[in-house]
């Protein structure tokens, strides 16, 4: 008989740790100068990350209750699964495995080998191998055991907070330049919509961790309580590393610096080797939030596989009788993650994942007013607070990205939605075959 129960070894600081693994990523560091840029001024852009902040918190706020009535491994997919039916769910859990979880993967272990070579001086032709390697390494290391990713989680989160810490304990003490109301120079068309958008983006990844919630000692406890803790880690970290920056250095010089403006200011603040040390921090975070993706995605074909709903589910669903791991379904994504980053292109592939999620997103949000007229289980052990202001402020920033990405990138938007409903006529054929 097929074994398919997992481990449960993640406690509440292994599950905080993945929430903030998964959201800071490189969006701390490369989304400054573009929110700064597209608000035009430092205290619109400082709003911007505060108002992309309450919208994510709201979200958090909003799954937690969602989460403490469905503690089951696969997050998203089965929260849609169990409130909107099987179909949906299936949709949701086919667009995640086929183009979401592998396209991020692919994404940050291209952004990984791309700073890591510029880092060490080394050739540009090997970035690619450079990710690769980072993220078949990633993959060994969680496939050995749950225990073994959270634990290299918790060591790299704690890594990746350090020089963040110092950008911003530094930069508040040393720094003199004013940072409310500074110009940053750009002439062009003001949007604040753009900036929050972009904030949006760096905030995402925080309900990666209930893909793992059926390795959690005490889910329905520990799952709300790391969702929370973690986005308001995230959202503290963001605005006080933005505060820091606009501290050190003038609004237009964020602007003109980009990516590098983090690298500039801690070579300002610590000498030359301080630009090399926030080089290493932003590696670090990157490498942190890649394993992070690597621990919970697999989880989400391992769900599906787990209800006979997906192509091979026989192997997919396997459990390793030693490591206690779904080490097929962290393959498969990882084959599909490296061939995306063999084709490139990964912002585009990231951008069409981000819209596919949010849309269901959005639905997961719903399901918190569906769920308290008709319960799923006993009575959950938290509730959503300034029920239904919250999941409202949830739902309408939702509502916001799908509008934006639509009018901003028509293309991209088109083939979310293709590679979503391919999933139609696999549905229909599995179920066909469970049936028969």
């Amino acid at each position: 008989m097929m074994n398919t129960e997992l481990k449960r070894s993640i406690g509440f600081m292994t599950a905080t740790a993945i929430v903030i693994g998964t959201v800071i990523g490189s969006g701390i560091f490369m989304k400054p100068a573009i929110v700064i840029d597209s608000t035009g001024n430092s205290t619109l852009a400082l709003l911007a990350w505060i108002i992309g902040g309450i919208i994510t918190l709201a979200s958090g706020l909003t799954i937690a209750e969602v989460s403490s009535k469905i503690p089951e491994t696969g997050g998203l997919y089965v929260y849609i699964e169990k409130v909107y039916g099987r179909f949906w769910g299936f949709l949701c859990g086919w667009m995640q495995t086929i183009i979401y979880g592998p396209a991020v993967i692919g994404a940050l272990g291209l952004y990984f080998g791309a700073l890591f070579a510029g880092v060490f001086a080394l050739p540009k032709e090997s970035e690619l191998w450079i990710g690769i390697i980072a993220v078949l390494f990633l993959s060994v290391v969680n496939i050995l055991g749950s225990q073994f990713g959270g634990m290299v989680q918790s060591v790299l989160t704690a890594a990746k907070l350090l020089p963040i810490f110092l950008i911003i304990i530094f930069g508040v003490v040393k720094g003199n330049v004013p940072i409310l109301n500074m110009d940053s120079g750009n002439s062009q068309t003001i949007s604040m919509g753009a900036a929050v958008l972009a904030t949006l983006w760096a905030y995402d990844g925080w309900m990666n961790v209930g893909f793992v919630a059926g390795e959690m000692k005490n889910p329905a406890k520990t799952l709300p309580k790391a969702i929370i803790t973690g986005i308001l880690i995230v959202m503290f970290a963001y605005v006080a590393v933005n505060v820091a920056l606009l501290h050190v250095l003038r609004a237009d010089e964020i602007v003109a610096l980009g990516p590098n403006a983090a690298s500039e200011a801690a070579t300002i603040l610590f000498g030359a080797f301080g630009g090399k040390f926030i080089a290493i921090g932003i590696l670090i975070s990157i490498f942190g939030c890649l394993n992070g993706k690597i621990l919970t995605f697999p989880r989400m074909p391992f769900a599906m596989a787990t209800d006979g709903l997906f192509p091979f589910s026989k192997y997919l669903a396997h459990i390793h009788p030693t490591w206690r791991t779904p080490v097929f379904a962290t393959l498969a994504q990882i084959a599909i993650a490296i061939v995306m980053m063999l084709l490139g292109n990964a912002d585009r592939l990231t951008d069409i994942a981000i819209f596919s999620v949010f849309l269901f997103y959005g639905f997961a949000f719903y399901a918190v007013f569906l769920l308290r007229k008709s319960p799923l289980s006993n009575e959950p052990l938290y509730r959503v607070p300034l029920y239904p202001f919250t999941p409202i402020v949830a739902i309408v920033g939702t509502a916001y990205i799908i509008m934006s990405t639509v009018l901003h990138a028509p293309l991209d938007t088109f083939l979310s939605i293709v590679v979503t409903l391919s999933g139609i006529p696999v549905y229909y054929a599995m179920t066909k075959k469970r049936q028969g």
